[in-house]
């Protein structure tokens, strides 16, 4: 999908024009995020259908993007927020902005009534069901059980909508449009647990590791039983010092926290393997490649920490 053509729907909608902050943010998101954005569009190819059709839910999907980064980095005080740069008032603002615009970008479907409604009822759940998330993961907590109730509610809605919007504007069958936008929940999944492990390894401290409950390969070191378990626990105390972070960066591949992501993300991917067989598609390959893509970039991480790839991981 041209991405240029999903901005500049984007850009068509009222007042969008009259906010240049608006504008440059979007072009700004779309160099990190359009990956996300072309969802819809690999959907609609896949069934057989035109991406351009998929336009007006990858603009939903990018305004819905946008304004959830937003107010995540501001919960999280994200280093990388572009809070920092305009004040929190001027991200909220803009969040708030963003999310009434993928509203507008729906409505603006060109598809019967019907079906433009159950877009926009399915884009009503996705900003709520998100907030939900929010709030849960502003809350400390520390199991694993929370960590995927979060998740199921933070993380996934978006992509399930993103899934499920390519479909409906492919005008897919509701039973198809369905096992898609479950499609989406299992890539929202790899996509979580796939950011957990590449930011626990850059060379400096993200928030992850303040708010440690809310990373998978985290929370399996200070849980799980190993050896190196109090020690970590010490660690996070001080891990703003390059060293205390490396060094619990090497825990966590020699306590297994790493296998144990590479196990989630493997599992996921075999059950979306499991669905596609399932679903009537023109051409699997967009929505294969989807997921093979995605875990590219980890592979590499794994092997420069010298941990075996699971050998199910789909692969070209």
């Amino acid at each position: 999908m041209d991405i240029e053509k999903v901005k500049a729907y984007i850009r068509a909608l009222p007042d969008v024009a009259d906010w240049p902050e608006m504008d440059r943010l979007l072009d700004r998101s779309a160099e990190r995020l359009a990956a996300t954005w072309r969802l819809p569009g690999l959907v609609c190819r896949a069934l057989g259908a035109d991406e351009a059709q998929a336009v007006p839910g990858a603009a939903a999907i990018a305004c819905a993007h946008i304004s959830i980064i937003l107010v995540d980095d501001i919960l999280d005080q994200d280093p990388r927020g572009v809070h920092h740069e305009i004040g929190e008032g001027a991200a909220a603002n803009l969040a708030l902005a963003f999310q009434a615009a993928a509203f507008r970008c729906l409505e603006r479907a060109p598809v019967e009534a019907e079906r433009r409604m159950v877009l926009l009822g399915a884009l009503a759940e996705t900003v709520f069901r998100t907030a939900v998330g929010q709030y849960l993961d502003a809350r400390p907590w520390g199991d694993e059980a929370e960590y995927w109730r979060v998740l199921r509610t933070k993380s996934t809605p978006l992509y399930g909508a993103a899934f499920y919007f390519g479909a409906l504007l492919a005008r897919a069958a509701p039973e198809v449009a369905a096992q898609l936008r479950q499609l989406g929940v299992l890539m929202g999944e790899v996509v979580q647990v796939y950011d957990d492990l590449m930011d626990v390894f850059q060379e400096a401290a993200l928030p992850d590791w303040k708010r440690k409950w809310n990373n998978l390969a985290i929370l399996y070191a200070l849980t799980a039983e190993h050896a190196e378990r109090d020690r970590f626990r010490s660690l996070l105390d001080r891990i703003d010092d390059p060293a205390a972070l490396q060094e619990a960066q090497a825990i966590l591949v020699c306590s297994g926290a790493v296998s144990y992501c590479a196990y989630h993300l493997v599992q996921r991917q075999q059950a979306a393997r499991e669905l596609l067989k399932q679903i009537p598609l023109a051409d699997v390959e967009p929505l294969t490649d989807v997921f093979i893509h995605q875990v590219e970039p980890l592979i590499h991480l794994l092997q420069t920490l010298g941990v075996e790839a699971p050998w199910r991981i789909m692969v070209k």
